[in-house]
């Protein structure tokens, strides 16, 4: 799917307010790691990664202050769904951009990303 196309595509990511602790334990001890891609200078380079990095830290940095999930009101709930959809739609292009590059530098490569797909439910490795 081309940029382009993608750009009329509409995503929307829709979460339960019984969800956020769940994505909160999953982004809690990637704080480091997230830092440590930030500092690096050579992907800062790609201003789009960096941008997609700057999302997924200030979602996780928006979860990390949130202490009462259980009080959590619509208008929270849906400031924190917003934060996800930008995270997520960067994301999208991001694949979409290695997918691209994978497949027309390194087809074998490529062969397994897409076999392997994060966004198809039940996606396999193996060949049928």
């Amino acid at each position: 799917m081309s940029h382009s196309r993608l750009k009329e595509e509409y995503f929307e990511v829709s979460i339960a307010k019984s969800d956020w602790p769940e994505w909160f334990r999953f982004f809690e001890p990637k704080g480091d790691f997230l830092l440590r891609l930030l500092e690096n200078p050579s992907l800062l380079e790609h201003e789009a990664f960096s941008d997609l990095l700057r999302a997924i830290f200030h979602l996780r940095e928006e979860l990390f202050h949130r202490k009462h999930w259980e009080r959590l009101s619509e208008k929270d709930a849906a400031h924190l769904a917003g934060d996800a959809q930008r995270a997520y739609v960067l994301l999208v292009h991001q694949w979409l951009d290695y997918m691209r590059h994978l497949s027309e530098s390194y087809p074998y490569l490529f062969s397994l990303a897409i076999r392997r797909n994060p966004f198809k439910e039940g996606a396999s490795v193996e060949l049928q």
